[in-house]
């Protein structure tokens, strides 16, 4: 009578270690949605700030550029043209960044530099652990000042 209690014990704590298996990858996908979904919407507005900020700098850009042609023109120094150059590279730049595939090489170059030099990746110390992260919360903890006894467990 014992065995068979004992093999219906192991079947529940297996089926139960399954569940909580389950239950843990169906959390673990969650999470990972999750946070692929708010790293999108970071990139979303960050491309929105950058083609906004472009609309801005094309402004400017345009109306410096009239200011530099009409004074040239008009008072014949043509050295007042230089500027165009530097000004006509960053308009470049910030439309390529905004609306062109500048963001496609900066992910291919991110790619290459996983894939090829990921020992800069590396966090000075190496990754956190358990220890140290509580180690640090402790230490913190002492040059705190005592707030109150139901502080003790936080």
């Amino acid at each position: 009578m014992g065995s068979y209690f004992s093999k219906t014990m192991d079947e529940n704590l297996k089926k139960q270690q399954e569940f909580m298996l389950k239950s843990q990858q169906l959390q673990m996908e969650r999470q990972l949605a999750l946070q692929n979904e708010m790293r999108e919407r970071q990139m979303a507005m960050m491309i929105a700030k950058s083609r906004d900020f472009f609309w801005y700098w094309l402004a400017f850009d345009s109306l410096v550029s009239t200011g530099l042609v009409v004074g040239a023109l008009k008072r014949k120094k043509y050295g007042l043209l230089l500027p165009l150059i530097p000004l006509s590279f960053i308009t470049t730049y910030q439309w390529d960044l905004s609306y062109g595939p500048k963001i496609e090489r900066i992910r291919e170059m991110a790619d290459r530099i996983i894939d090829e030099e990921s020992s800069l990746l590396d966090l000075p110390h190496g990754l956190p652990t358990f220890s140290s992260v509580e180690a640090a919360r402790l230490k913190e903890k002492k040059n705190e000042p005592f707030k109150s006894g139901h502080d003790i467990f936080l």
